[in-house]
């Protein structure tokens, strides 16, 4: 490979380096200067160790018990698509990502919908048997909060474990049991082992998303259940306690890059291509009773757990079963636009309330210059990665860490630096792209460097020596090739930054939300205008990442991953 001149390398690192040492170290620093400065010991008195010891246990104890529950379920789907083949099996393996795409507070409101108060479970109930309040109280306990982490995270397992499955090739189980194998034992010394990587991967990267849960926990878990995302948000926006705060956040950061050390140091296959066959080569139709029966339980529950919610969303959002006074004075219920027509106003004329389109405004400001921003960075740091040879793999690591810490933890380290700078003054919050371009750039990164590092440097070579300078090299031959792996950056950053939830709560102001935390606003406030403009916020949500993940599989390269 050609080197170029050290000056253009260190001209590539110098750029976003700059961006992350910024914006993202500085904060950081910032967090741990806070937690032994001597503003914290002044109040050590004051402080508990339960403050710190009751949300890390119940984080761990959630994420464990979030995790097993989604291998309950996960693993057995994730056989299902890897070995039969049934009608409707694309479309369902399609609606199961879905999930894990959605915003947490779309999750979370949907999860609303279908149990909440309002939800349909009990308006049904509450018809059916002529009942004046709600029936069922699943809302603010701790079976909601498993409910929709299973709902989002089961895709991990499907795709990874999945995956990995249906690219086993099936002859090795089969010639251990021509060697006298039952099939158990078959299973569980051939195919387990070569399986193993995938699941302990899975498991871990599941197990993260739990600890880490913050959007679900602080709306479906209610005020009695905290885990270390949601008591940061707690001591720092309501108590104003910042070294508590960052205490929380360094032990939270301190869990977090250990576990993304564990899953990178697991993603790695025992096999060989010997033991890789063509992913559909597994596929077949159920035989027996027992595979018929297996099949059937398991669409059924799946279309039960990670569909309903989605659909239930959607309908609430078209119907109201308000006691809202007509022009005749009857009752208004059943279909209505009005809840998407109330997008428009701010009915309360409240200073706390902008009116919803405001927000969705807001948010596509803020995605646009997200995208922007994160692929350009990104770009840059795939190219400086890519010509700085064996140091690279030692500097990688250093835009991979913003995947390590939590957005939360990143809104509490701007609030401490940049708290009173000019990027908070005025009415549009300047930190806000930036912060929602730190949790994109990292994936930025991934996306773009495979792409780079897989353009044959002859056709660079071959441009030169025809008389093209680098800039008109980039421009004919790299940008050519790079454009998938350009459009689906610019897509994930968009849809990222949209749904973004843990920063936003720490960086909006009264007068600029952004549509996740206009959600939880009006979500949180009594009244059925208000809660349906969440419902139409929420949808509009939905719609546009589902449409933005569908155009990323079609645009991503044969053999990539979303996981």
């Amino acid at each position: 490979m050609q080197k170029r001149p050290s000056w253009q390398v260190v001209l590539l690192w110098a750029i976003p380096l700059a961006f992350l040492a910024v914006f993202f170290y500085q904060p950081l620093v910032a967090i741990f200067r806070l937690v032994f400065s001597e503003r914290f010991r002044q109040g050590w008195q004051l402080f508990r160790w339960t403050q710190v010891s009751k949300p890390l246990g119940f984080t761990l104890y959630q994420a464990t018990l979030s995790t097993l529950l989604t291998l309950i379920l996960g693993l057995p789907a994730a056989w299902l698509f890897a070995r039969f083949q049934f009608k409707g099996r694309k479309i369902l393996r399609t609606m199961t990502i879905i999930p894990f795409i959605l915003p947490t507070v779309v999750v979370a409101t949907a999860f609303n919908t279908l149990l909440g108060s309002r939800g349909w479970l009990n308006l049904g109930l509450m018809s059916l048997f002529d009942l004046s309040s709600p029936p069922l109280r699943v809302l603010n306990s701790m079976g909601a909060i498993l409910l929709a982490h299973v709902f989002y995270n089961t895709s991990i397992i499907i795709r990874m474990v999945g995956s990995s499955l249906a690219r086993l090739n099936q002859n090795l189980p089969a010639a251990a049991q021509s060697l006298g194998a039952s099939p158990w034992k078959a299973f569980k010394e051939v195919t387990l082992p070569l399986l193993m990587p995938s699941i302990l991967s899975a498991t871990l990267m599941v197990f993260l998303f739990d600890f880490t849960s913050f959007g679900v926990v602080l709306m479906l878990g209610g005020p009695q259940f905290s885990t270390l995302e949601v008591e940061i948000y707690n001591q720092a926006m309501s108590r104003f306690n910042l070294p508590v705060a960052g205490l929380l956040s360094i032990i939270q950061l301190i869990f977090t890059l250990l576990l993304s050390a564990l899953i990178n140091r697991t993603n790695q296959p025992r096999y060989g291509k010997a033991a890789i066959a063509s992913e559909r080569s597994g596929l077949r139709k159920a035989k027996n009773a027992w595979e018929k029966a297996f099949v059937i339980f398991m669409i059924v529950t799946l279309l039960l757990l990670m569909v309903t919610p989605v659909l239930s969303l959607v309908t609430r959002s078209f119907f109201t079963f308000e006691a809202a006074r007509g022009e005749r004075g009857e009752l208004q219920t059943g279909f209505t636009l009005r809840y998407y027509r109330e997008l428009f106003f701010n009915r309360e004329g409240s200073l706390f309330y902008v009116p919803p389109i405001a927000a969705i405004r807001n948010s596509i400001s803020y995605a646009s210059i997200t995208m922007l921003l994160a692929t350009v960075l990104g770009l840059l740091a795939a190219y400086a990665i890519h010509y700085s040879g064996a140091s690279g793999r030692f500097l990688e690591p250093l835009f991979m860490l913003p995947l390590g810490a939590s957005s939360v933890t990143l809104g509490l380290g701007f609030l401490i630096v940049f708290g009173s700078s000019l990027l908070t003054q005025g009415r549009f919050q300047a930190l806000i792209p930036i912060a929602h371009a730190l949790v994109a750039l990292p994936l930025v990164t991934r996306t773009i460097l495979p792409a780079l590092r897989g353009i044959p440097e002859n056709l660079r070579l071959a441009a030169k020596n025809m008389g093209a300078n680098p800039l008109r090299v980039f421009r004919e031959v790299d940008l050519p090739i790079l454009f998938r792996a350009i459009a689906v950056s610019l897509l994930f950053s968009f849809t990222i930054s949209l749904g973004e939830f843990g920063a936003s709560s720490f960086l909006s102001n009264v007068a600029m939300p952004t549509i996740p935390v206009a959600i939880y606003r009006y979500i949180s406030q009594p009244g059925a205008l208000n809660y349906g403009q969440a419902l139409a916020m929420s949808s509009l949500l939905m719609l546009v990442c589902v449409l933005g993940s569908l155009l990323i599989e079609h645009l991503r390269l044969p053999g990539e991953e979303m996981f």
